[in-house]
Formats: structure tokens, C-alpha cells, sequence
């Protein structure tokens, strides 16, 4: 995805980027934060950062999961806005923001496990330490970590309360990733498949910045030749409709799925607008209560988007949220 992946727009974000990082510094003052390994593969650690008011009070849960196309990105970049770190504090929510294996090093399959097993962890051993209300939580993610937040809807347990996906996507198995991508910021520089896999030696990594080389290359190359679903899911071309089914929010979508927010830029090229609103039209279709918020001219990650919608989009987020993990007071934990 582009590298605006995790912002919003650029004229908002430069507005209330003082504002984001004093509230963030803030937020991070008050809560204690640790970091935990919540899965071990052949010897390799998969991390989290757990954000969570003093005490031992038990606390609803937003689950962050970070973009960069399954391929850049770790759980540093996970919590979007920034501002949201502040926004649980003030009402007494515990956070926490995973890392997980990330292509080509790791396949789609492995990818989606992690994800698997941070909401197994959340429930049993996490719940236990951290004192998480595992009935409560709403899980949030921007870009591929839109995917992923769309992919938590209906394989992960426990199941969460909410959902919000921030310019995500229900499908890989689709025209915009398996046709060469018509965009000028895919396609400048052009990058050859030597210069590609050059950037990274198969080490698995689940922090984009401990790859050998620079992922964004590899990213470009994928959406220079339309290779992106089958390099990442490593299926099969010709099975890869069928082997890649069971990982497409959009041909998963069942009444039990849970409530969704969906915000995305109408202009955006990194993901198409039409992928949030297939997304909605099978939550109609299967009655699943959902809010699609379109940002008007918004690129990928809002940028350029409409000042005022946005502000009104993250204000709905953070509304949504509350409205599914409920009041709590930041010294008790109290049911409303």
C-alpha cells in the first residue's frame, strides 16, 4: 500500500499532529505499557504492545492491527490515529497492538493463523495477566490491517464485539490485485523481479523494519505485474480462486458476523472505494448492522481527503466504539 497507509488526511494531519502527539505522550504516561510475546513459531516471537490502566480492574479491549500490505509495517504503526491511545485512556479501555509474520517470507495461510492465535491469547493467557474482558473487545485496523480487522469478523474466537475498518478490503482475489495497478505511484520507479527479491534473503520477519532490504520494492514490483495475491497467498494460478475463498471477508460474510464501521476515501487508488462498499452490500444482505462513512476525495489513508468528514469520521469512530465496549470508568470496571 502506499505509505500514506496509516494517516489521515494531509491537511488534518498537519493541523492536529501537535495535538495527536501530546495526547499520544499523554495516554502513554498514564498507561502501562508492556510487551509480550503472544505466539512462538519455530523459535521466533510474535510480539505485542499491550496498553492498559493501572490496577487490576478488568478492562475492554481495542485490538489494533497495522498496515502495509502484509508485507511492511509493525504494531508501532498499528494504533490509528494516534490520538486513539488518549481516547482509551480517558475511558479507562485497555489497548494492545500486535505484530504479525508478514510475505513473502510467510504465507497467507501462517499470516492469517497469527491472527488466530492473538485472539486466542487475548482470551486465555492475555485475559488472565492483563485482566482483558474478552467479551468486549472491537478491533481496529487500517489498509491490510483493514483486511485483517475484516478477517477477524468471522475466523477468529473470541469473536469480537466490533468492527472498524479503515480503507480495508474484502477480497485479493480481484481485478485491482491481479491486474498490473495503472497508478503512478506503483509504477515509478519500475522495479524488476531480480531487484525485488533482492530486498529480502526469506528470513521470517513480523516487524517490517528487520527485513534485509526495503519491502516497499517488493510491494511495487507485485502491483507493477498484478502479483500480489499469489505471491502473498503463494496458491497455485490456477486453484487460486478457490484455495484463496476461505481468507476473502466479502465470500464470508454470515448474520453472525459482527457490527462494522467501514471508512474510506472515494478516490482511493490503493484500495478501490468499491472494495468497503461490496463489504456493505453483503451486510445488507445478511442483515449485519454496518455504517459505511465515504470520505469525499480522499486517497488511500483519507489523504486530501474532506477536512470536516473526516473529523466527523473519526468522531463516529470513536462514538462506535463506545457504544460496543460500553462506559467504563477509568479506576473500576462498571457495566452500563
Amino acid at each position: 500500500m502506499p505509505s500514506s497507509c496509516g494517516r489521515v488526511g494531509m491537511s488534518v494531519a498537519l493541523l492536529t499532529l501537535a495535538s495527536g502527539i501530546s495526547q499520544f505522550a499523554l495516554a502513554q504516561a498514564s498507561l502501562e505499557k508492556t510487551t509480550v510475546a503472544y505466539r512462538k513459531v519455530n523459535g521466533h516471537e510474535i510480539l505485542a504492545d499491550v496498553y492498559r490502566p493501572k490496577g487490576n480492574s478488568v478492562r475492554p479491549v481495542i485490538v489494533f492491527i497495522h498496515g502495509g500490505s502484509l508485507i511492511n509495517g509493525n504494531r508501532a504503526g498499528g494504533i490509528n490515529p494516534p490520538s486513539m491511545l488518549s481516547f482509551a485512556e480517558q475511558n479507562g479501555y485497555a489497548v494492545v497492538s500486535i505484530d504479525y509474520r508478514l510475505a513473502p517470507e510467510t504465507k497467507l495461510p501462517a499470516i492469517i493463523s497469527d491472527i488466530e492465535a492473538a485472539f486466542t491469547w487475548l482470551g486465555g493467557d492475555g485475559a488472565t495477566r492483563f485482566h482483558f474482558d474478552p467479551e468486549r473487545m472491537v478491533v481496529v485496523g487500517g489498509s491490510a490491517g483493514g483486511y485483517l480487522t475484516l478477517v477477524a469478523g468471522y475466523r477468529v474466537h473470541p469473536k469480537p464485539k466490533a468492527l472498524v475498518s479503515l480503507f480495508g478490503y474484502g477480497e485479493l482475489n480481484a481485478e485491482w490485485y491481479t491486474k498490473p495497478s495503472p497508478y503512478s505511484y506503483y509504477n515509478t520507479p519500475q522495479i524488476s523481479e531480480n531487484e525485488a527479491m533482492q530486498q529480502t534473503d526469506g528470513t521470517v520477519i513480523s516487524d517490517g523494519n528487520r527485513r534485509k532490504g526495503d519491502g516497499s520494492k517488493i510491494v511495487r514490483y507485485y502491483r507493477q505485474n498484478g502479483l500480489t495475491p499469489q505471491a502473498v497467498s503463494g496458491f497455485n494460478p490456477e486453484s487460486l480462486a478457490s484455495e484463496i475463498a476461505p481468507y476473502e471477508p466479502v465470500k464470508n460474510v454470515t448474520r453472525d458476523y459482527p457490527p462494522t464501521l467501514l471508512i474510506h476515501g472515494t478516490v482511493d487508488t490503493g484500495v478501490p472505494f468499491e472494495e468497503s462498499e461490496k463489504m456493505a452490500e453483503q451486510f445488507r444482505e445478511h442483515g449485519v448492522p454496518y455504517i459505511l462513512l465515504p470520505i469525499e476525495k480522499g486517497a488511500h489513508g483519507l489523504e486530501g481527503g474532506n477536512e470536516a468528514q473526516i473529523e466527523d469520521a473519526y468522531k463516529t469512530m470513536r462514538e462506535f466504539i463506545t457504544k460496543y465496549l460500553g462506559a467504563t470508568l477509568r479506576g473500576s470496571h462498571e457495566e452500563q
